[in-house]
């Protein structure tokens, strides 16, 4: 039997940061139904944003990609918060990458890599979604990164 997500974030000496509170009138994660929808999630460490500012900028493009795996991570921690273990995804369906960019940026794909190839590691091609990775002009708390995910579940 191949190892489970939960397997392999141990085997690879990964914990998942503490579940996130929000920072506003919603809920880090729906699940209904089958499937569930994660918010926004942005790289905080200690209450604080990790290398705020535009990714083109103030932000290089490798720290970006990494910033989006630390979202990833985030999320994944919701996500676990919220279905009590990653195990329980069947399928990541669709995730959003949006990338905190100065006007001509064109490469929120390469950042976009960060979060997908994350969860490809983990998930094997169960996390290999539709993906769409967009630059925008700011993102919430300054944040260089954001990620969000829509999967089904066991």
């Amino acid at each position: 039997m191949p190892p489970t997500p939960s397997e392999r974030l141990r085997a690879l000496g990964i914990e998942l940061p503490p579940p996130p509170k929000p920072a506003g009138a919603y809920s880090p994660v729906v699940a209904w139904d089958g499937y569930a929808w994660v918010s926004g999630q942005i790289a905080v460490e200690g209450g604080k944003v990790v290398r705020p500012g535009r990714v083109d900028a103030d932000v290089p493009v490798d720290v970006a990609k990494d910033l989006a795996r630390r979202a990833t991570l985030q999320a994944l921690s919701a996500l676990a918060a919220s279905l009590g273990t990653i195990d329980r995804v069947r399928r990541f369906l669709r995730v959003a990458v949006y990338v905190a960019t100065s006007p001509g940026f064109d490469r929120p794909h390469e950042v976009a890599n960060g979060a997908t190839e994350l969860l490809i590691e983990l998930f094997g091609d169960d996390g290999r979604p539709a993906r769409i990775a967009v630059g925008m002009a700011s993102l919430p708390l300054n944040a260089a990164v954001e990620v969000e995910f829509f999967l089904a579940t066991r």
